[in-house]
């Protein structure tokens, strides 16, 4: 919200107070204020000038030559090149000695041999923001009205001895949304008295009742608790005074006509939002709010055809939509030069109602702003009748008697009981009954003695925020000074912080990584609808989360795999001459069992990794080594064995779609309920590597959560061994088909605790063992932790290991 401190003082005297120290103790008393803005961006010197006569520069067809009554003794000549100077116009004068802002001075010049005094300004000249002026102010001087006093300074013509406040309002200080929210808080800072004027002043009624012309109907009550109307005849569309234009300007809105300044004037000054119907184009004259029908379909101001859903308000006249509730009119009832009656809403909205409408349809307006923060029941009358008042004077209307409105909520505010020694209490401080009541005055909540050391303050509608007496004892904390407020020691039990077992794990896994030599990237959890199901084996059958509003189809919906957006990264660090990358993220992913979200989807945090280039550069005496898919595998086991789950997790041949169908396989975690999907890892499918032109490139990515409840990773010392080992190698032929790690799940079964470790150190395949055999060559270490092993013991041991492979698997001995 920006408040113009001109505007404010209108209401409340700020003689001594600068708009710098108006903003310190706005900002200590709770509201932040992010910027001040000097209107004047450093003008002296300017006035109003009268163009008495135009001619053409004789030298110069782009140029003319004006006679100027500027307010002084004599007439000044002055040079212009602005196409829309003409004689008889008001317009601002930069005099001889004068200061622009950008630092340009004007000076006495010749121009094409003839001799300027000075300068015609447009109103980016001025420093103004002209993209806030009507179109056809845009460009070339600026035209002031016709009633503009000759030799007035530009600055207060404009308004431009003003400084503007900026306020940064949290979603609950909506009163603050309003030039008379703002007063009564700046009155209660300062404690000085505050001067509003009635609605209704100067507000005269012709005897022709409204209710004989116009009508409402409110269909929707839960979304509509209060709707009223004024009708307002012979109406004369054209610009709004020049002084309400600059303040609309210093709050950062277009002035377009009367009519519509009028409403959008009344808007700031009451925080109440408000639309101006043309009448005529109205069905009898009829208003009905209700809720958008299956199909139905409006055009509203911004020329756009909205579609609209059932859970959208509607204004119509009956028959057809002539506004969006809260957000925007239709263009079949808009005010336009032609508009000769109208009828003037003001009404009190549902806030979820206005923003689901407004951020589905992607119409954010002040309006809606204020809507949706919900506005003050208490100001939907007395906005009307300001706003009806404005009219009749600047717009010449005539206004009919009485308003026609359906209510179904009193506008009246509530009563809290608050005690004085619970107050004491929380803020720590001696406060008496009669400091409170005194600050209870300046926020001008009515305070009355309950007895027993209670108050009753009765809020009233505008600070819809107080609800709680803890909320009034916030108040009196931010009015009595936080600073005054004594420092104190901290009371009662102390929790210490700690981090979760989800985030201790991640931590160490990432430092785990990166001390390995891998780096952390951070993507963004939005992709391209194509990207989605490239890598489906962990969220088999799900759909995506589609995203109501996204930036770009680029990013539109939300991932189910980060391996896409690490494919992206290494494209983009390819293209830039990075060719060893050891990348990973730990990120969540997003799915959802319904294609139409009706509940919450399904979020579950992933590791992923990818591996690319070599693992050794070439050097003078070796040549280079690129990384395969044993490396990526051997990151993963180094990882799966920090969380204690070497025995608990199996790795099984298989072929997920978006890796080589014969360099990937799946991981599995074996836990009480069966056997449970946690990763993928292998080489990128060749389509998708020739696709994204990168080289060879090895993926993985595993599902955090279930590894988080079962992982043990918490530091186990055992003693030394003290007694020396056995090992044994065997050799068995066996079927292609047999995995590895099924030869060495059995072993590990069979050999019971007297094995130590057992692993694989050669595959051979060849002719003389046929077309579907294999070697596997495994080496297996025995050892005793209390004592040395006899030869006995080992022999038995190992005979039964490869008894139980010839039986499980019919393997051969290779001799």
């Amino acid at each position: 919200m920006k408040v113009s401190t001109e505007w404010l003082s209108e209401y409340i005297s700020l003689d001594q107070v600068s708009p710098e120290e108006l903003a310190e103790k706005i900002t200590r008393a709770g509201i932040e204020i992010d910027e001040i803005e000097n209107r004047n961006k450093g003008i002296t010197h300017v006035v109003v000038g009268f163009v008495k006569s135009k001619e053409k520069h004789p030298d110069a067809d782009k140029l003319n030559v004006c006679i100027v009554d500027a307010g002084l003794d004599e007439e000044l000549q002055i040079v212009c090149g602005a196409k829309n100077v003409d004689a008889g116009q008001k317009v601002p004068v930069a005099l001889v000695g004068a200061k622009l802002p950008g630092g340009l001075d004007i000076k006495k010049a010749k121009l094409r041999g003839v001799i300027s005094m000075g300068m015609i300004c447009s109103a980016k000249e001025l420093g103004m923001n002209d993209k806030l002026l009507p179109k056809e102010q845009q460009e070339g001087i600026l035209v002031l009205p016709e009633d503009t006093q000759i030799g007035t300074p530009i600055t207060e013509v404009l308004g431009l001895n003003d400084s503007v406040l900026k306020f940064d309002l949290t979603p609950n200080r909506s009163d603050c949304l309003s030039m008379h929210g703002a007063a009564y808080e700046v009155s209660a800072i300062l404690g000085r008295d505050l001067a509003l004027q009635p609605a209704d002043k100067d507000l005269v009624e012709v005897s022709d009742p409204a209710s004989s012309r116009i009508s409402v109907e409110v269909s929707a009550t839960e979304a509509c608790v209060h709707y009223a109307a004024r009708y307002i005849t012979n109406v004369k569309v054209g610009p709004s005074p020049l002084w309400m234009q600059n303040r609309l300007m210093a709050a950062g809105i277009r002035p377009i006509s009367n009519v519509v300044d009028v409403t959008n004037y009344v808007m700031l000054e009451y925080g109440q939002p408000l639309h101006a119907f043309d009448a005529d184009q109205l069905d009898n004259g009829h208003i009905e709010v209700r809720f958008a029908r299956e199909g139905e379909t409006m055009v509203t101001l911004d020329g756009q055809e909205r579609k609209l859903e059932p859970h959208m308000l509607l204004i119509t006249d009956g028959t057809k939509p002539v506004a969006l509730a809260g957000v925007m009119g239709g263009a079949n009832s808009e005010v336009t030069g032609e508009t000769v009656n109208i009828l003037l809403e003001s009404a009190k909205f549902d806030g979820g109602t206005v923003r689901k409408t407004s951020r589905q349809l992607g119409l954010r307006s002040e309006s809606s702003l204020r809507f949706e923060k919900e506005v003050d029941p208490g100001a939907v009358i007395p906005a009307l009748n300001r706003a009806a008042a404005l009219l009749q004077r600047y717009a010449g209307g005539t206004v009919h008697e009485g308003i026609v409105e359906s209510s179904s909520m009193p506008s009246t505010g509530s009563v809290i009981k608050l005690s004085l020694d619970k107050l004491n209490r929380y803020l720590g401080t001696e406060l008496s009954l009669l400091e409170v009541k005194a600050i209870f005055g300046r926020l001008h909540f009515n305070c009355g003695d309950a007895g027993q050391g209670l108050l009753e303050v009765e809020v009233p509608t505008r600070r819809g925020d107080i609800t709680l007496d803890v909320d009034l004892i916030e108040e009196v904390a931010r009015l009595h000074g936080y600073d005054n407020i004594p420092t104190t020691a901290i009371e009662g039990p102390t929790t210490p912080g700690a981090l979760t077992r989800s985030q201790s794990l991640r931590r160490s896994l990432r430092s785990l990584l990166t001390h390995a030599g891998w780096q952390e990237m951070i993507s963004y959890s939005f992709v391209n609808p194509a990207q989605a199901d490239q890598f489906p084996s962990l969220t088999a059958g799900s759909h995506a989360v589609k995203l109501a509003m996204p930036m770009s189809e680029e990013r539109s919906v939300l991932r189910k795999s980060v391996l896409p957006q690490m494919l992206d990264t290494a494209v983009y660090n390819m293209n830039r001459k990075q060719d060893n990358l050891a990348l990973f993220e730990i990120g969540s992913i997003f799915y959802s069992e319904e294609e139409q979200l009706t509940k919450q989807p399904q979020e579950t945090m992933v590791l992923s990794l990818l591996l690319n280039g070599n693992r050794r550069e070439k050097q003078w005496n070796i040549g280079a080594e690129k990384v395969d898919f044993f490396d990526l595998k051997g990151a993963v086991e180094t990882l799966v064995s920090y969380l204690g789950l070497d025995q608990k997790v199996t790795y099984a041949a298989d072929q997920p779609e978006g890796y080589h169908p014969g360099r990937s396989a799946s991981l599995y975690l074996e836990q009480a309920s069966g056997r449970k999907l946690i990763g993928t890892l292998g080489q990128l499918h060749p389509e998708l590597q020739q696709s994204y032109d990168l080289p060879d490139t090895y993926l993985a990515e595993l599902l955090l959560v279930p590894l988080v409840e079962q992982a043990d990773y918490d530091v186990h010392y055992r003693e030394l061994p003290r007694f020396p080992a056995v090992e044994r190698d065997i050799a068995v032929v066996v079927d292609r088909g047999v995995e590895a790690g099924q030869l060495l799940a059995v072993i590990r079964d069979t050999a019971g605790e007297l094995l130590q470790n057992v692993q694989v150190f050669d595959v051979f395949t060849g002719a003389k063992l046929g077309e579907d055999k294999k070697s596997i060559a495994i080496s297996l270490l025995y050892r005793h932790a209390e004592r040395t092993l006899t030869d006995e013991e080992v022999t038995s041991a190992h005979a039964k290991v490869v008894e139980t492979l010839e039986q499980t698997f019919d393997a051969q001995l290779r001799k």
